[in-house]
């Protein structure tokens, strides 16, 4: 190990606080050239080639071909295929995914690629192989469905007239997820209309199937082979046939119904939901019902969609959304911790930004579970306002809080009562809504990869913990006893806590143990010692952390393909909550990060250590490797050089 980063003293390594003081320093000032002109910053945020490659079957849908930027993609696509394996991973040197392969190796055939070029071949292979087209998830095959390639037998029944049902039916959607409802609402549409994909250039893909599609028996599978997802599917196919048969008169009030839920949600040039997927159904939905391309409507989603777009020059891809209010609220806290005044320019400039982005007058979808609750907080992308996230609102208010609790008191107050009041009954919370986790649903052949809702999680319950202890809330408040009660419950065998929105452990585990250290707990108990030794064990030999996506899959626990500046700042974060600042795993992980290679204010981290739903879709955060690493040096150089164990934020 570098000697500017660690010397042996007598009893382990020893940190050189002068050069860490540089480091420091050094990536403060880089981090601060990051900010834009308004007072936020924003990073890259990519998913898999599922997201770009839906993008290109977007315009072939609509007729709208973009050539130039389409052949970027293709370069984008081309340059993310495996090596390993022949197909699309779902994040850095993942399995092959079957889903995102289909859809990578279509978005090819419509940018022009010759099937016979090798690396098509060598997709095709690898598809057929893994049981061809045929065996791709719900989601892909609705998208197959659109373009003619299966029939819609192919596809689960989901009759628009659910639009419809009472809120008290088993299925509604006030009982699933945020993402869902907002994918849902203009798929119902889509698929009660059927128009096919305009397809201009009359592109199949029927080579990548094992058995030719319409001889296919049966594309639907119980998705969790529960007896209730047995049920379900025996159901799906009655309400196939009764289909038919529903009045038209309800089938056209269903979809009034669902206008009636998008419009108002459209959210201009942020589009509907702030994600892809829900934007790109709303533009395809309004084609299938005939709503022309000048209506500012469809004119706006559209634009909401092309937003997305991340054109680098000589290759292109689109992200499933942006992130700037997550990474403006977590650089706060970096540049605080690292020692920026809380008074600076660029801390109140950046602020005044959030707080222009509070919402204070939307209700959102939340209120179908809590009526009475007035709107607080913050989204997660620029303009969400539908859709407060409870994380970020969290985060949001540790960092004011951390300036100025009496300069922000009126923002903080008014979040921090949005967040008691979306605590679910059970102690924890969810991200978007409370009381979001009736799992049956989860068992319905459209549920097929498994996220539909957004049960209470261990990472979003520990941040807002954390936030009302930090603004005074003892150990004895209600909620904070709830959450707390919650945690214990969630801690796995080993010790450690699942990670929901970060992969995975590791982000679990500092989560947790930041709260408890937040909330005043003796860092001696046993199920933290028990947290501290889970970390202990994960760290890799070069001094630093890492967890594979892997880890969500059955057997993958503890899975690095190695060690990632983002995982090791939450690891040495976890332990510093747990007063652990002198152990010489510590020492290790700060001399791992100081020798780590870096550009300006960021880390080197190709591997993905961010989650939009296990085993299903893994996210890159390209700032985490900026304001994490940065955060926990600068915690270590200040409990150090003020002999002080206890951390003062409960983050």
């Amino acid at each position: 190990m570098a000697d500017t980063a660690l010397k042996q003293a007598e009893n382990g390594p020893r940190v050189d606080l002068d050069a860490l003081e540089d480091l420091i320093a050094d990536t403060r000032s880089e981090y601060l050239k990051l900010q834009r002109d308004d007072g936020h910053w924003i990073f890259e945020f990519e998913a898999d080639a599922t997201i770009p490659a839906e993008y290109v079957m977007l315009n072939h849908y609509l007729d709208e071909i973009d050539d130039p930027l389409e052949a970027k993609i293709g370069v984008y696509l081309r340059r993310i295929q495996s090596d390993e394996h022949d197909g699309w991973p779902l994040y850095q040197d993942g399995a092959m995914d079957l889903s995102c392969t289909v859809k990578a190796y279509y978005a090819l055939k419509l940018i022009g690629d010759d099937p016979d070029a090798p690396h098509m071949r060598r997709a095709r292979t690898a598809i057929l192989a893994a049981g061809g087209a045929e065996r791709a998830n719900v989601f892909t095959r609705i998208a197959l469905a659109l373009f003619d390639q299966v029939p819609w037998r192919a596809v689960p029944a989901m009759p628009i007239e659910i639009m419809l049902l009472p809120e008290w039916f088993p299925f509604h959607l006030s009982k699933v997820s945020y993402w869902s409802r907002t994918v849902i609402a203009p798929l119902l549409i889509m698929m009660a209309k059927r128009k096919l994909a305009a397809n201009p250039r009359g592109v199949d893909i029927r080579e990548l199937f094992r058995t030719p599609p319409e001889d296919v028996r049966d594309y639907n599978v119980n998705p969790t082979g529960s007896p209730v997802g047995s049920f379900f599917l025996s159901l799906d196919k009655l309400v196939r046939r009764a289909e038919p048969l529903f009045p038209r008169n309800k089938r056209e009030k269903a979809l009034q119904e669902a206008l009636a839920f998008i419009k108002p949600r459209l959210n201009g040039e942020d589009g509907l939901g702030g994600i892809f997927p829900a934007m790109a159904n709303t533009v395809m939905a309004f084609e299938a019902l005939g709503i022309p391309k000048d209506d500012p409507d469809r004119k706006i989603a559209r634009a909401a969609v092309d937003k997305l777009i991340l054109d680098r020059g000589f290759e292109a891809y689109c992200q499933p959304c942006l992130s700037p209010i997550w990474d403006t609220c977590l650089g706060m806290h970096a540049l605080l911790e690292a020692g920026e005044a809380p008074d600076s320019g660029p801390m109140l400039q950046a602020a005044d930004w959030l707080l222009e982005r509070e919402i204070t007058d939307v209700v959102g979808d939340w209120v179908w579970k809590r009526p009475d609750l007035k709107p607080g907080g913050w989204a997660f992308e620029y303009w969400n306002d539908h859709y407060p996230d409870v994380d970020d609102t969290a985060v949001v208010v540790m960092a004011l809080h951390r300036m100025d609790a009496e300069r922000y008191r009126g923002a903080i107050g008014r979040a921090a009562e949005w967040v008691i009041g979306m605590q679910s009954s059970n102690g924890g919370w969810g991200a978007f809504d409370a009381e979001n986790d009736r799992q049956y649903l989860n068992a319905i052949p459209f549920a097929d990869h498994g996220a539909l809702l957004d049960p209470p999680t261990v990472d979003v319950t520990a941040r807002c913990v954390s936030m009302l202890a930090q603004i005074g809330h003892d150990i004895g408040s209600p909620p904070v006893a709830r959450g707390l009660k919650f945690l214990r419950r969630e801690q796995e065998k080993d010790g450690s806590w699942y990670g929901r929105w970060g992969v995975n452990y590791i982000y679990g585990t500092w989560s947790a143990l930041s709260a408890f250290n937040a909330c005043g707990y003796d860092m001696s108990r046993h199920f933290v010692r028990r947290g501290v030794d889970y970390l202990l064990s994960m760290q890799r030999d070069d001094g630093g952390w890492g967890e594979g996506c892997e880890s969500y899959e059955a057997g993958g626990r503890g899975f690095a393909r190695g060690s990632t500046p983002s995982q090791t700042a939450w690891a040495l974060l976890g332990l510093m909550a747990a007063g652990e600042v002198d152990h010489p795993a510590v020492a290790r992980g700060i001399g791992y990060l100081m020798q780590a290679p870096r550009d300006g204010a960021k880390w080197d981290e190709d591997l993905y250590t961010g989650v939009g739903f296990p085993r299903v879709f893994y996210l890159r955060y390209y700032g985490y490797s900026a304001y994490f690493p940065l955060w926990a040096i600068a915690r270590y150089r200040n409990l150090k050089r003020k002999n002080d164990r206890k951390v003062a934020f409960g983050i």
